[in-house]
């Protein structure tokens, strides 16, 4: 008979065979034909692949699919095509409820097995390509309802976050501003600047890798004189160090234009060893440099203690990012004789590992607290050893041999199960820059150059109507 304590190790049988069937691949392995192609830059082959891609037709990952699907045709210009995935997508990530199933999932199994719902920066980015998407079908209006959108989704997430975490974007903001201003509604434009100013020097100057824009410090000291708010336009010079010249006020026509460059890290799996301990009547997980100390997470389910204390140690399979290279590192802006440095923006990169640290703690109670409950399951399932000298009937020895082999088949099954989640959006850029340059009325045609391990040139050629015009290039 099975213990009664884990009554769920009934189902294991059936679920070895389930997951002897998966691979033990990376997510980003396992998506690698369809991110070969956008590595290549082959846009059409890789929004094909994604469609015959079988993992990312289950149910957990069609978000993910959304993600990709909506970048592939966003970078094939195909603007409306992108934002039905996107809306889609955020119609997803808005329902961020957690089924029961997935929780069953996540314990039994692994994080892999749940739902996708999307990291914080990924929903930021969502709003980001859908409202570039909506300027440059040149549907402003739209574009101002993902303005607005930004607002709500910062309080959403500060709702539930704690301090010193990731909840706002000061690219989002300034994403904001730039919209209000398109949309001719400079008082708006002046708080979202604003509200970006504040979270840079909230934090020193510079929010997750990025130093704050000059550009960012010219858009609030200008619009706030537009406004004649001399006072706040006084106290953000002090503040920014920056005062306004007279060219920072030319206002008959601009170019914002966005600089997506190389491709966002990726997932990997890293295996650590952690040991068992307690202290003041808490169990801790600590690792090998004693660096880590990790309360055991009670909420896994009901634990006895006495097995506890005789696990030692256990090892967990966590995701870590690997960064990808970069070709260009920078980028300068000609018009006419007037050249622009791309600035800084936004940077992925810096965004996913620092948001991935910030969770680590509360990660790693849930799976090293899942891990032990499996071990503790193991030595439950174990039969008890033989007692020398005893004669075994045919019965006990069944008996014996079955449950050694149903242990044996448990050790295997938590062995294999053993996943860290790998999933994220793998289309995103590695970093966005951006720059805002001055036009004359009429066609112009606008230089972009390109430095790093190599060099590259571009031409674009806009139409300026007077206003703020959008574009983006996308270097991979």
């Amino acid at each position: 008979m099975l213990p009664k304590r884990f009554p769920f190790l009934r189902l294991v049988p059936a679920l070895l065979l389930v997951l002897s069937l998966a691979s033990c691949a990376t997510y980003n392995q396992q998506v690698g034909g369809y991110y070969d192609h956008y590595q290549q830059g082959d846009y059409a082959r890789a929004s094909t692949a994604l469609d015959g891609n079988k993992l990312l037709a289950k149910r957990r990952n069609h978000l993910l699919f959304l993600l990709e699907k909506g970048r592939m045709e966003h970078l094939l210009r195909r603007f409306e095509s992108s934002n039905r995935y996107f809306n889609e997508a955020d119609n997803l990530m808005e329902d961020g409820r957690t089924s029961v199933g997935d929780v069953a999932l996540s314990t039994l199994l692994n994080p892999m097995m749940e739902t996708y719902r999307g990291e914080d920066f990924e929903k930021y980015m969502v709003h980001y390509y859908k409202a570039l998407n909506y300027l440059m079908l040149d549907q402003p209006a739209e574009a101002l309802v993902e303005a607005r959108r930004i607002s709500l989704r910062t309080y959403a997430q500060e709702d539930v976050k704690g301090k010193n975490k990731y909840t706002q974007d000061a690219f989002s903001f300034m994403l904001q501003g730039l919209i209000y201003e398109k949309n001719k509604d400079l008082n708006n434009a002046f708080i979202a600047y604003r509200n970006a100013a504040d979270l840079y020097l909230a934090h020193g100057g510079a929010y997750y890798g990025v130093p704050i824009p000059q550009q960012l410090k010219r858009d609030l000291l200008r619009s706030a004189q537009l406004l004649g708010f001399y006072g706040e336009r006084d106290e953000y010079e002090k503040k920014l160090g920056y005062t306004l010249t007279p060219a920072d006020l030319q206002t008959e026509g601009e170019l914002v234009l966005f600089w997506e460059n190389g491709r966002a890290p990726v997932k990997e799996e890293e295996n650590i060893m952690f040991f068992l301990s307690k202290d003041a009547g808490q169990f801790f997980f600590t690792d090998s440099r004693g660096s880590l100390r990790v309360p055991f997470d009670l909420s896994v389910g009901a634990v006895d203690e006495g097995r506890l204390s005789g696990l030692t140690s256990v090892c967990a399979a966590l995701p870590r990012y690997a960064v990808q290279p970069l070709r260009y590192r920078a980028g300068q802006v000609q018009v006419d004789s007037l050249r622009f440095d791309f600035e800084p923006a936004q940077s992925i990169s810096d965004l996913a590992q620092e948001t991935l640290r910030e969770r680590r703690l509360k990660d790693l109670s849930k799976t090293l607290s899942r891990i032990a409950v499996g071990k503790l399951a193991e030595a439950a399932a174990e039969p008890a050893k033989k007692k020398e000298g005893k004669e075994e009937t045919k019965e006990e020895k069944k008996k014996r041999e079955r449950q050694e082999l149903f242990a044996t088949g448990l050790k295997i099954f938590n062995f294999v199960k053993e996943k860290a989640d790998t999933r994220n959006w793998q289309s995103l850029p590695h970093s966005i820059c951006y720059t805002r340059v001055p036009l004359k009325k009429g066609t112009q045609t606008v230089q972009v150059q390109l430095e790093g391990a190599g060099s590259k040139s571009l031409k674009l050629d806009v139409d300026n109507a007077g206003g703020l015009l959008f574009r983006s290039v996308t270097t991979l």
